[in-house]
């Protein structure tokens, strides 16, 4: 019996699932999701395409290379989004606390459940509904945590369950590569496996301090992954629906190129809370207000996207538009809108492996030494000449 109960619940490759659901003649082929040009990148694959050594954010250059026969689709992020929807109506209808950590996502929190149910029988049971009314395969993980939820749930792929029973946490994850610790990516395993760490028994065993020494305080939350330990409470869910920030100039400017830097270091810093907020937007509005306070707005549809490139490129774009009174400007903004949940860094179909890399590092570098540790040359210095408003 759980004290803590943690069901994590992930749709099996989504975006193929759908596309699958949409035409059932794709079943069973080697499909890969992502952008269709030369330097595009593959944001999802099928199991079938896995087989060949094809997996997500590869150029789609290589994978075709290893699997010439796949099918390739663009893929269509309104249709993601409302296949998302009907399983999370399905969860929010059933489960006491739930929380969407991404389009594809999802921890509920069923503590309590063993006094009148029983946590793994229910779990069944709503996976078992979740396939019947939204036709897509999904996969689960029972455990006393969230991390080894998570863990149980890519162990039970495809389409599969598992139940971590109580008391059994660190034997379940000892004989696994500590490539299968969230968070773990290729950097921190390359790391990790120069110092002789492969599985997660050896990495439990390292004394924490050791571990601190070499990864800061990052090394406390590898012993303790390790170590089965997760307290990360499931958080409510509340659909986040735009996200923005305001520059208050302390004089007002005419200054254009000054203010075209204040929208890159307002993009920049958006697209990273979009990306670590696992969001992706889909509306651009550029915000201007004048010293005699009139204020004017225009906004842009875009492809579903977190990329800083694009997002900036738009803004630019936008703030051209609108600003045409040539007069002093005393605030300006930007927002970003029609938010979906999605667990992928950049635009989903067309981003380079050199572009992904570099905003992974980037991301990297802002989680572990602060947001403003990695910034664009141009902006260096300029937040100290602004008052700064954030607004959601």
């Amino acid at each position: 019996m759980y004290d803590r109960a943690i069901l994590h619940m992930d749709l099996d490759s989504f975006f193929v699932s759908v596309e699958c659901l949409k035409n059932t003649a794709l079943l069973g082929k080697p499909l890969l999701i992502g952008g269709t040009s030369r330097r595009g990148v593959v944001a999802s694959c099928s199991y079938e395409a896995r087989r060949f050594g094809v997996h997500s954010a590869m150029p789609m250059k290589m994978a075709l290379r290893l699997c010439p026969d796949a099918i390739v689709l663009r893929g269509d992020m309104d249709s993601y989004s409302y296949y998302s929807g009907v399983v999370t109506d399905i969860i929010k209808e059933d489960a006491p606390l739930y929380e969407k950590a991404s389009i594809d996502e999802f921890y509920i929190d069923i503590s309590g459940m063993d006094k009148y149910f029983g946590c793994f029988k229910w779990s069944k049971e709503l996976r078992q509904t979740i396939i019947k009314e939204s036709g897509l395969p999904i996969s689960f993980g029972l455990s006393v945590n969230k991390l080894v939820s998570k863990v149980g749930t890519g162990e039970a792929k495809p389409n599969g369950t598992k139940q971590v029973e109580y008391g059994t946490e660190k034997a379940f994850l000892s004989p696994l590569s500590v490539k299968k610790i969230p968070g773990v990516g290729k950097q921190m395993y390359k790391k990790l496996s120069f110092m002789g760490v492969r599985k997660i028994e050896t990495l439990s065993k390292i004394p924490m301090r050791l571990l601190e020494n070499e990864f800061g305080k990052y090394g406390r939350s590898l012993w303790e992954k390790a170590n089965a330990i997760d307290r990360t409470p499931v958080t409510p869910y509340i659909e986040q629906k735009s996200m923005s920030k305001e520059r208050t100039f302390t004089e007002d400017t005419l200054n254009v190129d000054y203010i075209r830097k204040m929208v890159l270091k307002m993009c920049d810093d958006l697209a990273f809370e979009l990306r670590n907020k696992k969001r992706l937007a889909s509306c651009i509005t550029i915000k201007i207000r004048y010293a005699d306070f009139n204020t004017y707005t225009k906004q842009r549809r875009i492809s579903y996207t977190s990329n800083d490139t694009i997002l900036s490129r738009n803004a630019l774009e936008l703030f051209d538009k609108v600003y045409e009174r040539r007069q002093l400007i005393r605030l300006i903004g930007v927002k970003f809108s029609g938010l979906v949940q999605g667990n992928y860094q950049i635009s989903l179909f067309d981003d380079t492996q050199k572009e992904i890399s570099l905003l992974q590092e980037k991301d990297w570098i802002r989680s572990r030494f602060g947001v403003d540790k990695v910034m664009r040359a141009s902006c260096l210095g300029e937040s100290a000449r602004t008052h700064v408003y954030g607004g959601k």
